[in-house]
């Protein structure tokens, strides 16, 4: 889609054997910058083979009445499927004045004032080509201000049990200057409703600044895995010095974790298939296409070719075959 921005691919394989991405969009004209959280919608595309080209089909969730915490805008799609329907968990907004249009019409206040409106939703479909039925309300709201997560509900990750027992992992803050945590909610259907299972963020670090973000969560071989994006500011202390890395991340139960003892695994560092290696601006929104054992195959980022992370000209959803052979 040369004209828009593309983010968030998410991606499963259909009961025809092609592959459908779901991914977030938005007109490449308002600038890369904060417009993800005012005008994004999100896009379905197809594939006859996981490593694409996807081709766009159709916007399967757009702007309704401002009612709704969705109205504005919808990101950050994560496809799942659970006995013959397909759950597509995403984060909205929705906001009172005007929609912007350009990136000047965006200030500091503003868009902290939009981005703590954000909200986890999910739409439940019989079939990957729709219909979506959104529900009039978030899955999974923030708590009050004597807890850590009041800001926001954000990023969902999903893992859905044999038994439809669904775990969602979330993020949120305290507030503008705190760091960003994960927390954990979890339901006895894929639709909820959602409760959190641990009053405190899931992940303990030797220091509160630590910041990370974009989890990815699936469940194998009687644990729960996890990827994430190792995330902080310049003075912020840090789990290593590779920002945007991947970690990885092992637990029993989706409440105590333990992060590996080499967690890294994979960096901004990309080596093609021709042989080039680069240094990606940024890696974000990682995405684990699973074979039917459920092993991992296929990792799925969001990615651009600028110079400087959220520096691009141009974005799109980078796919790595992932070697099982160990």
């Amino acid at each position: 889609m040369e004209e828009y921005w593309i983010w968030c691919g998410s991606v499963i394989r259909g009961k025809d054997g092609t592959y459908h991405m779901f991914a977030s969009a938005w007109p490449k004209e308002m600038g890369f910058g904060a417009q993800w959280l005012f005008n994004s919608q999100i896009v379905h595309a197809v594939s006859e083979t996981p490593e694409g080209p996807y081709r766009f089909k159709e916007r399967i969730l757009e702007r309704r009445d401002r009612k709704y915490f969705d109205a504005l805008n919808q990101h950050n799609p994560y496809i799942l499927e659970w006995n013959g329907k397909y759950y597509l968990y995403y984060i909205g907004t929705t906001y009172g004045g005007k929609i912007p249009e350009k990136a000047s019409e965006i200030g500091d206040q503003r868009f902290i004032e939009v981005w703590n409106k954000k909200r986890i939703g999910v739409a439940v479909s019989d079939s990957l080509d729709g219909p979506w039925e959104r529900k009039e309300s978030p899955i999974l709201e923030p708590r009050g201000c004597d807890h850590w997560d009041c800001t926001i509900t954000s990023n969902p990750a999903v893992a859905i049990l044999e038994d439809g027992t669904t775990y969602m992992l979330y993020k949120s803050r305290s507030g503008v200057e705190e760091p960003m945590q994960i927390g954990v909610a979890k339901a006895s259907t894929p639709e909820g409703p959602f409760e959190r299972i641990s009053e405190n963020p899931i992940l303990k670090f030797p220091d509160s600044r630590y910041q990370v973000e974009d989890p990815f969560l699936w469940y194998q071989n009687g644990k729960f895995h996890l990827l994430l994006k190792n995330d902080f500011k310049e003075d912020w202390e840090h789990i290593t010095e590779e920002w945007g890395a991947g970690l990885y991340a092992e637990s029993e139960d989706c409440i105590h974790w333990q992060l590996a003892e080499e967690p890294i695994t994979y960096t901004r560092k990309v080596e093609w298939d021709n042989g080039k290696t680069t240094v990606q601006a940024n890696l974000e929104r990682p995405f684990l296409l699973r074979d039917e054992k459920g092993c991992p195959e296929y990792l799925f980022l969001a990615t651009g070719d600028g110079s400087r992370p959220y520096g691009f000209e141009h974005s799109w959803n980078m796919v790595i075959p992932i070697r099982n052979d160990k």
